[in-house]
């Protein structure tokens, strides 16, 4: 009966790390950024844009699905679909290198909003899990 306390004890703190490491860059996004709107927001033609930049740029790590790769995270997560565009516009220019998500600000500003409008299309895992 301990061991089974302790091995649930263990994943909940341990799952507790990890959404507090992945959900950390969220506080770091300055005010002004986070209230920033998607100019291609609900544009069909951006949206299959941002799939092929995906594909091209991003697919390596979070896979061609944006279900996560390698150990690389979701895109589908609900954090993710929570996050405003310009959260994960900043995330996108600025990166963070010590949990593997590298800088996109060689990208066309014009890409990056691309690739935020087509994860704006997906379903989050949540909602895949019922289907």
């Amino acid at each position: 009966m301990k061991s089974r306390l302790a091995a649930v004890f263990i994943l909940l703190l341990s799952s507790l790390f990890v959404f507090a490491a992945q959900s950390s860059w969220f506080r770091k996004v300055p005010e002004a950024d986070r209230a920033r709107v998607n100019p291609y927001a609900g544009q069909p033609q951006a949206a299959a844009a941002g799939k092929l930049l995906f594909e091209g740029n991003c697919a390596k790590c979070h896979g061609n699905d944006a279900e996560g790769k390698h150990g690389r995270p979701s895109l589908r997560s609900l954090r993710v679909a929570h996050a405003t565009d310009g959260e994960i516009a900043w995330i996108l220019r600025n990166g963070q290198s010590f949990h593997g998500m590298p800088s996109w600000s060689s990208l066309p500003e014009q890409q990056r909003w691309q690739i935020i409008t087509w994860l704006r299309t997906l379903p989050t895992d949540a909602q895949n899990q019922t289907r």
